[in-house]
């Protein structure tokens, strides 16, 4: 089943001397459920706008979006933002957890607009997700006095404490060290998997985009699919990297 689809996408914006600049062009994109795709490129390369309307948060300058079948472009805003808040849970590169309030606070306020039970034991379900990412002992401590890296997995529990539909990462490992990158890759492998949740993530790192099932780079504003033996020869920082033994 096809949970999110784009059909000639393209994204440009009117820059102050009058030109146009083309961020987008013709992107078509299927995602199912329970699907896992990763999308390289490099640094301005249109990644995290193709995250916004992937998500919902952006609209296409052309072309369309649906989800599960209903034209995003045709919803009031409304019935977007509910769509949206039940259905897309997004990790943000620049983590945009609110100040002065705690990690456990920041974690369940997606809860904070649930029903019944979901409402009411919404503290304890932000409690387990912060021990999924090992922040068991920071619930009480606010972004401000978390590392950068304590702080990705404060926004990756907070993508996750609603079971998305969706889950959108840009950059989920940035701020992490290898060992906990790879843990949270994992947790995030594993909570799309028990949900039948549709993964994409987007990133300059080959080696955490190889771990998805479907593999694209972006370039020049154009998504085109990659085989995992070239992402590994041709990373999307330009640098070449032999292919691991076994690799094909």
């Amino acid at each position: 089943m096809t949970l999110v689809a784009l059909e000639a996408v393209t994204k440009h914006v009117t820059l102050p001397d009058d030109s146009r600049l083309d961020i987008l062009r013709g992107i078509d994109l299927e995602i199912g459920a329970g699907d896992h795709v990763s999308i390289v490129g490099r640094s301005g390369s249109g990644k995290s706008t193709l995250l916004n309307i992937l998500g919902m948060l952006d609209s296409p300058s052309s072309g369309s979006v649906s989800f599960r079948g209903a034209a995003a472009g045709r919803m009031g805003q409304a019935r977007l933002d509910r769509l949206r808040g039940r259905n897309v849970g997004f990790v943000f590169q620049q983590f945009n957890l609110l100040a002065g309030r705690s990690a456990l606070e920041n974690v369940a306020m997606p809860l904070s607009y649930a029903s019944g039970r979901a409402f009411w034991t919404r503290k304890r379900v932000a409690a387990e997700m912060l021990d999924r990412v090992g922040l068991s002992h920071r619930l009480e401590s606010p972004p401000e006095q978390l590392s950068g890296g304590e702080q990705q997995r404060v926004a990756i529990a907070r993508a996750l404490v609603r079971r998305p539909a969706l889950i959108l990462a840009d950059e989920p490992t940035g701020a992490l060290d290898v060992e906990t990158g790879g843990a949270v890759m994992t947790l995030l492998d594993d909570v799309a998997a028990e949900a039948e949740a549709a993964l994409v993530t987007i990133t300059h790192d080959v080696h955490v985009a190889a771990r998805a099932r479907r593999h694209y780079r972006l370039e020049a504003g154009v998504l085109a699919p990659v085989e995992l033996d070239l992402a590994f020869r041709e990373t999307a920082l330009g640098v070449v990297a032999e292919a691991p033994a076994g690799v094909s």
